[in-house]
């Protein structure tokens, strides 16, 4: 039969104890008793070293830490490291997903900004030959019909409050404007540039 745990088991909480005191070389001790176990239950649910050794490290100043605390009704010394390291394990695995879930969203936010601004671009540069286009046919319209497509389409107003500010009829201006709008379609021929 296999010796008394209880003498083990009281040794373990003596160390806690005494790690709660700052004494260093306690917790040494606990150290080389218990990193194996930590470090294997860190790596069984990170499935990497490195991260492993990370989070054994992070139980490790919370067993220096949290030594005050430890309540020995609450459970053994080993079942509490192990809860330490699991939860610091589980956490770790958590901040990488929602890291890698984050890194996606900003890749993804990136492309589509990306195809945002070739596409901004392309309008942009299609927009200003569009407007140097009509600039160009609106010079060969008359300089009357040119005013009052300028007032109607650049200024905003109201064909009636065209007529108004040119001291001309209702119908003058409207004739004007149509015969404008129908001269410049065909400057600008059907279908290529929308007016």
């Amino acid at each position: 039969m296999v010796g008394d745990p209880a003498p083990e088991l009281e040794s373990e909480i003596e160390l806690l104890r005494r790690i709660s005191r700052g004494d260093r070389e306690s917790f040494h001790r606990f150290y080389d008793r218990f990193a194996g176990v930590l470090f294997s239950v860190a790596y069984r649910v990170l499935n990497n070293q490195a991260a492993a050794e990370d989070v054994l490290q992070e139980v490790f100043v919370q067993i220096w830490d949290k030594a005050p605390h430890y309540d020995p009704a609450r459970g053994k010394p080993m079942t509490w490291a192990l809860t330490l390291t699991r939860n610091k394990s589980i956490d770790r695995v958590r901040s990488m997903q929602r890291l890698s879930r984050l890194q996606g969203e900003l890749q993804q936010e990136a492309e589509t900004g990306e195809r945002f601004d070739d596409r901004s671009s392309f309008d942009a540069v299609a927009s200003g030959e569009t407007s140097q286009l009509v600039r160009e046919a609106m010079q060969k319209l008359s300089s009357e019909q040119r005013e009052a497509i300028q007032l109607t389409y650049f200024s905003g107003l109201t064909q009636a409050e065209i007529a108004a500010h040119l001291n001309e009829p209702l119908g003058t201006v409207k004739a004007r404007i149509r015969r404008g709008m129908m001269k410049l379609r065909g400057l600008l021929g059907q279908g290529d540039v929308q007016l």
